[in-house]
């Protein structure tokens, strides 16, 4: 399997419903770095699996909205913990779309899977990945 990654960043504020969160109930702040690998099985008749420019800028959109802002206060996560393991599931479902409209360079049914990691610290980090078909 081929692929390609790419990254960005995001400085976020939310904050957590339930016990298991402890002082993470209260509004904090994190930066995340996300991670965004697409895969195909073979590489296309230019020698790539997707161009990089392509793929950074859809991350990049994907990010915007989410960057130096109160998760709490989005209204597409109302009522939701938003979790770095719902963030990546998230911005799965953005690049999804993206890649299956053929917005990066290549048809989209030709790719495979895109894994999304998202880091909250050198030591932490969660992932999602899904096929794309």
């Amino acid at each position: 399997m081929f692929a390609v990654e790419v990254r960005d960043h995001i400085m976020i504020a939310h904050s957590f419903r339930g016990a298991v969160f402890g002082p993470a109930q209260a509004l904090h702040g994190a930066t995340f770095v996300i991670d965004a690998a697409f895969m195909a099985e073979t590489l296309d008749d230019n020698g790539i699996v997707i161009d990089i420019g392509r793929a950074h800028e859809a991350l990049k959109v994907t990010l915007a909205p989410l960057n130096y802002s109160n998760l709490d206060a989005t209204p597409d996560f109302k009522g939701k913990n938003t979790t770095t393991e719902f963030l990546t599931k998230h911005i799965y479902d953005k690049l999804a779309a993206a890649a299956r409209a053929g917005q990066l360079g290549r048809d989209g049914r030709e790719l495979k899977a895109i894994r999304v990691t998202l880091s909250e610290s050198h030591v932490a980090r969660a992932w999602y990945e899904a096929p794309l078909w």
